[in-house]
């Protein structure tokens, strides 16, 4: 599975069209319908760090523990502190500092080997380490929050109870939901019950 598409998790699937790495573990965040935390185990982080590229397809993950959860779960509140700070012009100095400190780890190493077809595909030099990981994402972040173009992209979604950020890259800076397909379907079939009902009356 590569980054940008989803990776199946029960009833739910990861999302990766949010523009960066951060941005898209930002997005776990969200509860369910019934308030539940939806990177509620290893398995959900083992399929999040797959889809998100992170880890190659097929990596063993016997690794992936409850303290990796608590950590990218930390991460992630970290990062969202930060890009909701950014995009209200706010600060969040503790925060920084703590994406700051996972950012200075070294991320993974990584490799090209040979698939069954003779391919060449990308692979870990080694077992997948949490802080390497953490790392990985944590850069992502610092990338993003330092550079003034990307910076100015930041949006939040515009739609009903939605709070992700993602990265404009439309044409004009246009863009107004997360996902066309998601919130902006939502928002679109809204209007139409609207207009029937109005209609109607």
């Amino acid at each position: 599975m590569t980054a940008g598409t989803a990776a199946g998790m029960g009833a739910y699937e990861w999302r990766f069209d949010s523009g960066r790495i951060c941005l898209d573990l930002v997005a776990t965040g969200e509860r369910t319908s019934r308030g539940r935390e939806r990177l509620d185990g290893a398995v959900p982080l083992g399929r999040w760090l797959i889809g998100a590229g992170l880890v190659p397809e097929g990596t063993p993950l016997a690794g992936v523990d409850a303290r990796w959860v608590r950590s990218f779960a930390e991460l992630r509140d970290r990062v969202g502190q930060l890009v909701h700070a950014e995009i209200d012009g706010r600060d969040a100095a503790g925060a920084l500092e703590r994406v700051n400190t996972l950012a200075a780890a070294a991320p993974p190493g990584i490799r090209a080997v040979r698939d069954e077809g003779g391919d060449l595909v990308r692979a870990l030099s080694a077992e997948p380490e949490c802080d390497a990981l953490l790392a990985a994402v944590a850069r992502d972040a610092v990338e993003l929050l330092t550079d003034p173009d990307a910076r100015a992209r930041l949006r939040e979604c515009e739609g009903d109870s939605c709070r992700r950020v993602y990265l404009d890259t439309s044409r004009g800076r246009r863009r107004r939901w997360c996902s066309s397909e998601v919130c902006g379907n939502r928002e679109r079939v809204a209007r139409h019950r609207r207009r029937v009902a109005l209609a109607q009356s």
